[in-house]
């Protein structure tokens, strides 16, 4: 039956049926309305729960790390090639002096002096501190320094800091003691300029070192060697002093921001740090090759194997102690980096160095640079890497002012 209605009457039929419209209509906006609260609640139950998990384990983290006592702690995630001489970080030990130059306050007071006088120089116008600067992280915050005549340097000035710790110095290794290292860059042609036995007669020279030679080792004679042992006791006693990361893990879980306790434990795990940067120094004292040599290309560094004559020493150099981080860049052995962000960013990525940048030839001998197989890529998220960076500047200690010493006339 074909029924035909009028608009009339179609409009009477919808007011009819509106009712039953409008009440279905709302039936199903109930229902979804019903549907988006019960998944709402489900996600924010799963949102919940996860943020109770992160509180949980973050909890047990700043529990153990802040226990007093190390082998509480989790697991470090160790290269193989780290673990025969792997010591886990903690503070630093007490400074130990060589037996053939004891510790004496009055040595050590003529060893900062010297430390600070530029009569040492040919020039008499660099001192030692000239770049190893107390308000600079004793360094001088430059890429390369500038030394005798205003000529460049070819390495960033290592701070003196902790170098007590240090088996070997300078970013080659050229050195093995204090004693050593602190007659060379008085002789080194780029830097002081001057020959030892010159500096030590002009020392001399100077009445009033006297009394300070005397009290120092029983007579006013000068000598190189007393010279470089007076700097070297001095040296040994610019020590970093308790940081955040020592009150710490000493019981204080208070001291740690969330993100400062991720980045201690994302530098003992994933992002392995600790592989080279371990004990209380953070650094295992030995020579790496994490691919900045830049071998056959201009800034070409030969690094450890200018002293070695080794060739698998091409492009290594000495891993530094990460104590003042904060207060010492720029950072790696040509100054390369300006920010921590930066260099965390650089070993995330694990270096790919590039092929024309791996060999030389060198008197007549082919040198390859072989990247350490530790540098690799890690992919670490902005999160860890800003967490990382948090970390390490709690290894930074108070500055301390330091009196400078009033130079003999």
């Amino acid at each position: 039956m074909n029924l035909k209605y009028s608009k009339k009457q179609l409009n009477i039929l919808f007011l009819l049926k509106l009712p039953i419209i409008v009440k279905n209509s709302l039936s199903w906006i109930l229902i979804l309305f019903l549907l988006v609260s019960l998944l709402n609640n489900c996600l924010n139950s799963k949102v919940q729960k996860e943020i109770n998990q992160k509180n949980t384990f973050l909890d047990n983290l700043r529990k153990l790390y802040s226990s007093g006592d190390s082998s509480q702690w989790p697991k470090p995630v160790l290269d193989p090639e780290s673990a025969p001489t792997f010591v886990e970080i903690g503070h630093l030990p007490e400074v130990e002096f060589p037996k053939d130059n004891p510790y004496s306050s009055e040595k050590e007071l003529l060893g900062k002096t010297l430390f600070f006088d530029p009569r040492l120089s040919k020039s008499n116008q660099i001192a030692c501190a000239s770049c190893h600067d107390p308000e600079l992280g004793w360094g001088d915050s430059r890429t390369v320094s500038f030394g005798h005549d205003r000529q460049l340097g070819t390495r960033n000035a290592m701070t003196i800091l902790n170098a007590a710790f240090a088996k070997s110095l300078f970013w080659d290794g050229r050195a093995k003691s204090l004693e050593e290292q602190s007659q060379m860059p008085i002789q080194d042609q780029r830097e002081m300029s001057e020959h030892i036995d010159i500096a030590a007669g002009k020392i001399a020279k100077i009445k009033g070192y006297e009394i300070l030679f005397e009290k120092a080792f029983g007579d006013k004679t000068v000598t190189k060697d007393r010279i470089s042992k007076a700097i070297a006791t001095f040296e040994r006693t610019i020590k970093s002093s308790p940081s955040k990361f020592d009150v710490f893990i000493d019981g204080k879980p208070e001291v740690y921001t969330n993100d400062e306790l991720m980045g201690l434990h994302l530098f003992r795990t994933k992002a392995q740090c600790i592989n080279c940067h371990n004990s209380g120094y953070f650094s295992n004292n030995r020579f790496e090759n994490v691919g900045t040599s830049l071998l056959g290309e201009k800034g070409e560094d030969l690094g450890r194997y200018a002293v070695t004559k080794v060739a698998d020493d091409a492009g290594k150099f000495r891993v530094p102690g990460l104590r003042e981080i904060s207060k010492t860049s720029p950072y790696l052995h040509n100054g390369s980096m300006t920010s921590l962000k930066e260099v965390i960013e650089f070993y995330s990525k694990g270096n790919p160095e590039y092929s024309q940048k791996r060999s030389t030839v060198y008197e007549g001998i082919t040198l390859h640079s072989q990247k350490s197989g530790m540098v690799r890529m890690l992919e670490l998220s902005d999160e860890e890497i800003a967490q990382l960076e948090a970390f390490l500047k709690t290894l930074s200690s108070k500055t301390e002012k330091i009196t400078l010493p009033e130079l003999p006339k």
